[in-house]
């Protein structure tokens, strides 16, 4: 299988569990929620993404024929060799392209693998940390996993309706709006939630206050 890549990049990461940690980013093209194309949004299950994953042309973005071409790719971006790679597989839906055979060829380098998904597709086997981020008007079909990140609110989705599945760790993660006074209202909103709710988590999108990708 070939995978098409957005864009790959070294940052941070910015929002739920890991948080202020070093990663590299692989952004995988395509959806199944939305075409990525502003016409199609009205029409699209998630309206609400901010993210561009049309094509192959961001930073360091490509077509990649084999497992080991892809892996070898995102090796170039990790500057310490004493500290075991940490790569996190994103999109777009990244479980419409990832496969075995790349979790193999990148946990043969040890790389430590961490997806971010909407749960509509079931994970292959061996992902050392999972991160769904359910839609509404979807079918779940990951019910467990690591880390279950909601955006929030989303009034036909809300955190009862998904508290019950077979995560560790369950944040809230305030909708972002280009409308400030949106914005702030989201936000607390979800920091009411959170504290009147302990099982969920606050995730605040750092990157974004911080000025890194």
């Amino acid at each position: 299988m070939s995978y098409s890549i957005k864009e790959v990049f070294f940052s941070l990461q910015g929002e739920g569990f890991h948080a202020g940690r070093p990663a590299i980013f692989c952004r995988f093209s395509n959806c199944n929620l939305w075409t990525g194309r502003e016409e199609d949004r009205a029409k699209a299950v998630c309206q609400f993404c901010d993210t561009d994953f049309i094509g192959t042309d961001g930073q360091n973005g490509g077509r990649f024929k084999t497992p080991k071409a892809l892996v070898t790719h995102l090796l170039q971006f990790w500057p310490s060799k004493d500290v075991h790679p940490f790569v996190i597989l994103t999109g777009g839906e990244p479980l419409l392209q990832v496969d075995s055979a790349l979790i193999e060829a990148l946990h043969a380098v040890h790389f430590e693998i961490a997806l971010e998904t909407n749960g509509t597709k079931v994970a292959p086997d061996g992902i050392d940390w999972i991160c769904m981020s359910p839609k509404a008007n979807t079918d779940i079909l990951l019910t467990k996993g690591d880390e279950l990140k909601l955006v929030y609110p989303q009034p036909m989705l809300m955190p009862h309706q998904v508290e019950h599945l077979e995560f560790a760790y369950f944040y809230l993660q305030p909708m972002a709006d280009t409308n400030t006074n949106l914005n702030q209202q989201h936000t607390q909103m979800a920091l009411d939630y959170c504290l009147k709710h302990p099982q969920w988590n606050l995730s605040l999108q750092t990157h974004k206050f911080l000025g890194i990708d």
